[in-house]
């Protein structure tokens, strides 16, 4: 099974991404997590990358706030499939994270989550494994299917606690 890459800017991001890490271990697919910023150690940033496909590496889960260039970074150097997820981190609530994100120039595509979106971001990638991977696209049923019957549960039980028929 291909890997999965965690990279953040900072780690003051860990406390945020720790939804993609608790998913892909629901999922029991393989990830690495890595504090790479694009700024401060743009070759460490575009050697990872270079070297991600590799490495058999998968996917890349970037995420980064305030100018959030570290998705467009991973972007620039692999042709891997990379999900951006726009830190919440500054005093514009992560707006301009989203924007740097998801304004990618034509030709250098990033899949962007919501901000502080991790476990969508985990999720995304499973999606992108699961095309080649069975196993995997029967957990992913598996953990859609609970989620479905989460819902249906605490639907039952609000129902029946509140309403008034």
């Amino acid at each position: 099974m291909k890997k999965t890459a965690i990279i953040m800017g900072s780690d003051s991001d860990l406390k945020a991404m720790q939804g993609a890490m608790d998913t892909l271990k629901a999922l029991e697919m393989p990830f690495a997590v890595r504090i790479i910023s694009a700024h401060r150690t743009p070759e460490a940033a575009a050697a990872f990358a270079k070297g991600a496909a590799d490495d058999d590496y998968g996917v890349i889960i970037a995420a980064a706030g305030k100018a959030a260039h570290l998705a467009g970074a991973m972007a620039a150097n692999t042709i891997l499939p990379v999900v951006g997820v726009p830190m919440k981190s500054s005093t514009l609530d992560g707006l301009d994270a989203l924007l740097s994100t998801v304004q990618m120039p034509s030709g250098m595509p990033v899949a962007t989550v919501a901000i502080d979106g991790a476990t969508n971001a985990a999720l995304l990638a499973a999606q992108i494994l699961a095309l080649s991977d069975p196993a995997l696209a029967k957990r992913l049923s598996d953990y859609r299917a609970a989620q479905t019957a989460k819902v249906l549960e605490k639907d039952a039980r609000i129902s029946a606690e509140y309403s008034n028929l």
